[in-house]
């Protein structure tokens, strides 16, 4: 397979007469290519970020690579309701899990996406931010208080656009205005309809059973309780990073080249003499970036842990053992009640694409029909916090929401799920609370009986089974190159996304999450990237 190789030359000035433009494959890139000040690997969440601010400055020249295609015209990936529908041997890397040990042996699929735009192309569109605990937090384990909620505040309101839901409602009373970015890129919105039945119970359940609060706005960093959805929608259609950062006003731009259907199979360094490895080649091929290509991509260069590469036959380039490593991930748990449904009228398949071919109203400005979570926290006089110690950030921070040798080989990707006893320790007191949720006369009519997994009458054995045999995950991975401080020998970047023991290559995407956070974890990562946009510019 033919491989070019381009190096980043730092120049003074641009080309008077380069010319921005989307490039489809290798073989239409003119060989005669400019040199560009930056390479951004992967045009994912936050690589669409930082190809987009980074080119606001006409003085530097951007290269964005994509190993996928353009997210352009594609219905799936623009209608909320159809996500469901796209194609994943062209749209998703469509990863598969080891065979987990703490399911039974069995595999997970592991979606990624494979298109311009990344995952926040194909994800279930949920925007929450996490806990102010979990950020703060993070500039402890960085010894960066530029990683406090509180520092990154700018940030988190410079990425969103909050608007109206689809079709215009009035969503008073179920959003908090004050903590909201109305000038940013991704667009942020409240559901279409509603209150439903289920939100009207839940309303009156807070006034029965105190443990479980409404909030006015989840995103303003004490979750806790009962809140809204919010997701990146705006008129009916996915906001996604490439929709949002790489406009077509962005995709014009002189100075930003975009590079499609095109692997980085490594990065190279430009000497050997330096004590610091000096990283500004990327090496491509026609037909990876994010928390599982970013690691790839550094252990195919031959960073990583040195043993473990040289098993493998790989040069060691620089030697990183936490490369790859300490995944984390939320784990789920299928709770089944059984309900008198709510009398509602039905909306059929072709009147819901009507209302959105229309006005962008209907269940298709959707991805999921409820409305609401709860994020709850096991109660500090748990039995559960005698044998294990509380992980989580802070008393901000929930523990249950309901609701390679061949650079083209895919990584192996071990998630280790249900691996500790405080995960299934966690997972029952987090159904005890879902249970006595639903236990009020706020539910009488609706819920009928409870139908499991019950912790408090199966066997332990039985329970486990049950659980092993069903969990899954809410396709949040992060932390596999992982930031620490710049004095730890932990990690794998600093506190300012640069590569340990190199220069010329940041990292920036979730793989630098030290720990999942309390949310799904779009927003966090379109934070993360703005900041990081902000910190390779002020170096510049």
């Amino acid at each position: 397979m033919n491989r070019l190789v381009y190096g980043v030359a730092f120049l003074l000035s641009i080309i008077a007469h380069a010319q921005g433009k989307v490039y489809q494959s290798i073989e239409e890139l003119p060989t005669t290519t400019k040199y560009f000040d930056f390479i951004v690997a992967g045009g994912g969440t936050a690589g669409s970020v930082i190809a987009s601010r980074l080119s606001e400055r006409r003085r530097f020249n951007v290269l964005l690579v994509e190993a996928g295609p353009d997210n352009l015209g594609v219905l799936e990936l623009i209608i909320p309701g159809w996500a469901d529908r796209r194609d994943r041997t062209k749209y998703d890397w469509s990863y598969i899990s080891t065979p987990q040990p703490g399911l039974n042996g069995r595999t997970l699929a592991v979606p990624r996406g494979h298109v311009l735009g990344g995952s926040s192309s194909i994800n279930g569109l949920v925007y929450t931010r996490g806990s102010a605990d979990d950020f703060d937090n993070w500039g402890k384990v960085t010894g960066d208080p530029g990683w406090s909620w509180k520092a990154l505040w700018p940030y988190i309101m410079r990425n969103e656009k909050w608007v109206q839901p689809p079709g215009g409602r009035d969503p008073s009373g179920q959003f908090n205005p004050k903590v909201h970015g109305y000038k940013g890129k991704v667009s942020v919105s409240l559901p279409w309809n509603g209150p439903i039945d289920h939100d009207n119970r839940t309303a009156k359940n807070a006034e029965l059973q105190k443990d479980f609060p409404v909030i006015l706005d989840q995103n303003a960093g004490k979750p806790i309780g009962i809140t809204w959805r919010q997701s990146t929608i705006g008129n009916g259609e996915r906001s996604s990073a490439a929709t949002a950062y790489l406009g077509s006003d962005v995709r014009e731009r002189p100075n930003l080249t975009i590079l499609l259907n095109t692997y980085i199979t490594r990065v190279l360094p430009v000497n050997g003499s330096s004590r610091l490895r000096d990283i500004r080649s990327i090496e491509i091929a026609p037909r990876r970036g994010g928390v599982i290509g970013s690691p790839q991509i550094l252990l195919n260069s031959g960073i990583g842990n040195k043993t473990e590469l040289e098993a493998l036959g790989i040069t060691p380039l620089l030697n990183l053992p936490d490369v790859g490593q300490g995944m984390t991930e939320h784990v789920a748990a299928n709770v089944v009640w059984s309900v008198i449904p709510p009398a509602a009228p039905i909306i059929d398949a072709a009147t819901a694409l009507t209302m959105w071919q229309e006005n962008r109203t209907g269940p298709l400005t959707e991805r999921f029909t409820g409305h609401q979570f709860l994020w709850s926290k096991i109660r500090p006089d748990s039995p559960i916090f005698k044998e294990f110690k509380d992980p989580s950030t802070g008393p901000t921070s929930p523990h249950i929401e309901m609701s390679l040798d061949n650079p083209f080989d895919d990584p192996i990707i071990d998630l280790g799920l249900l691996s500790h006893p405080f995960d299934m320790a966690a997972i029952k007191e987090g159904i005890r609370i879902v249970k006595k949720f639903y236990s009020s006369a706020a539910w009488d009519g609706f819920i009928t009986g409870f139908l499991g997994p019950d912790p408090d009458q199966l066997s332990n054995e039985e329970f486990e089974k049950i659980v092993r045999d069903n969990a899954i995950t809410f396709l949040h991975p992060v932390g596999t190159a992982s930031m620490s401080s710049k004095t730890s020998k932990r990690g794998v970047v600093d506190s300012e996304l640069k590569l340990k023991g190199a220069t010329g290559l940041r990292i920036v995407d979730a793989s630098v999450f030290p720990y999942v956070l309390t949310a799904h974890t779009q927003a966090a990562v379109y934070i993360l990237a703005e900041r990081a946009a902000d910190l390779i510019r002020n170096a510049w």
